[in-house]
């Protein structure tokens, strides 16, 4: 795993800071000793956690006088824990997390603004739904750093068997999804399968390429909208699992990856996966199976998808806010988000970083195409309203499920989702 030379980035940004970290005679920290940075990683894969550890090691090498500890914590929980660590004053400098939970800490005044730390290189290396999706009030609350897509994995020879070619522009659009599910859907074989046991993250994600926001304004001032663009994804699987009978009807109550159990036992011909899944189904898949990414779905106002990524935050309470930013700025560095993000099986945040993956991986398990639906990552509205969790958990998810299972049509569907909003919100 290829980690970037460290030394002379680290000894720029440090110096801009008047800390003297690198090089010279000076063999070690401050009359009182390095400053140490507690960095808290939720990374939890081996492959992963190895790439942090590479990271932070070349920092600490290159930079004797701020030296950066890494806190390991799980996801599960985290959101909590953060509300407990803030709480009694024992956040960590160095917060890892993501977009869509971490707004809340900055709306509360618990993050740095980072505007004045990132640099004119990095901010013009995030796409601008990325940064958007870190940027609260005019203030960078984070760094984003790895992200996922959703992409249709495709068995090659069930979609050659069926006579039909294979997509291979830079996108496709959904009514081409049909067709090819349409055209692959025989003799017990369905064309499409989508784990859907947890749909709303899925459809909300999609909903940017059929004109969907489903809210506007921001924090309690937020309001929702349910129109013909937020349902446009819904109405489409139903169309599709209920018409045309295309999708293979397990598949929308369970899990993605429950799902991929029937895309390796060729009972389905496509699957709708986190990117991620791609660094599975390589391991996973039976030798023999033949599988491509198909470009990115795009609907009438294109391929765009809500963006999450995860984020790198400081602690505004850190007495080293500058220390922290600047380790931070290194920790985003090409090669270092390239390597964490392979290791990861993600998309990097930024587009250097991308393109050095795609360089270096080529098109080996659809990385390519992969890589190219970062570039329509857009920014999330409902990252920047106060209750939508709770919306989320308690009426987005099962009213999204009881309309999968056609116990309510589209009007209920949307009858609920804006009911149970304003129940919510008073």
């Amino acid at each position: 795993m290829k980690i970037r030379g460290a030394s002379t980035v680290a000894c720029l940004t440090i110096a801009a800071l008047t800390l003297a970290a690198c090089g010279g005679g000076d063999d070690g920290g401050s009359a009182d000793g390095p400053v140490t940075l507690t960095f808290q990683s939720l990374s939890d894969q081996p492959a992963a956690i190895a790439a942090t550890e590479a990271i932070v090691a070349e920092w600490n090498e290159a930079n004797p006088d701020v030296q950066v500890e890494i806190v390991p914590a799980g996801w599960d929980g985290i959101y909590d824990k953060l509300i407990t660590q803030f709480n009694g004053g024992a956040a960590p400098d160095v917060i890892h997390y993501e977009a869509a939970s971490i707004v809340p800490f900055a709306a509360d005044g618990y993050l740095a603004d980072l505007s004045e730390y990132m640099s004119d290189e990095r901010r013009e290396d995030i796409p601008e739904g990325i940064l958007d999706a870190v940027t609260v009030d005019g203030e960078v609350i984070a760094y984003p750093t790895e992200l996922q897509s959703y992409m249709v994995f495709a068995n090659t020879a069930m979609l050659e068997a069926a006579g039909v070619e294979i997509p291979s522009g830079e996108t496709m659009t959904w009514d081409e999804l049909r067709e090819l599910a349409q055209a692959t859907t025989t003799d017990g074989v369905h064309g499409l399968g989508w784990g859907l046991a947890s749909p709303t993250a899925a459809f909300m994600s999609f909903a940017p390429g059929f004109g969907g926001t489903f809210f506007e304004g921001t924090g309690a001032d937020a309001s929702l909208t349910i129109g013909e663009g937020e349902l446009s994804v819904p109405e489409l699987v139903h169309t599709m699992a209920f018409e045309d009978q295309t999708i293979l009807p397990v598949t929308l109550t369970q899990s993605g990856s429950e799902t991929l159990a029937s895309f390796y036992g060729e009972q389905i011909a496509m699957t709708i996966q986190g990117s991620f899944q791609a660094a599975n189904i390589a391991t996973d898949a039976p030798e023999g199976l033949e599988w491509t990414v198909l470009p990115p779905l795009a609907g009438p106002d294109g391929a765009g998808q809500a963006a999450n990524p995860q984020t790198l935050s400081v602690n505004i309470d850190s007495e080293h806010i500058e220390e922290s930013a600047a380790f931070i700025e290194f920790f985003t560095e090409t090669e270092n988000l390239a390597a964490l993000n392979e290791a990861d099986a993600l998309i990097p945040a930024t587009t250097s970083a991308q393109e050095l993956m795609a360089e270096q991986l080529g098109d080996e398990n659809g990385w390519a195409t992969i890589l190219s639906s970062g570039q329509h990552l857009v920014s999330a509205p409902y990252l920047f309203v106060d209750a939508y969790a709770q919306w989320k958990d308690t009426v987005a998810t099962p009213a999204f499920q009881r309309y999968l299972a056609q116990e309510i049509d589209a009007d209920g569907l949307a009858g609920q989702l804006e009911d149970g909003w304003a129940e919510i919100t008073g």
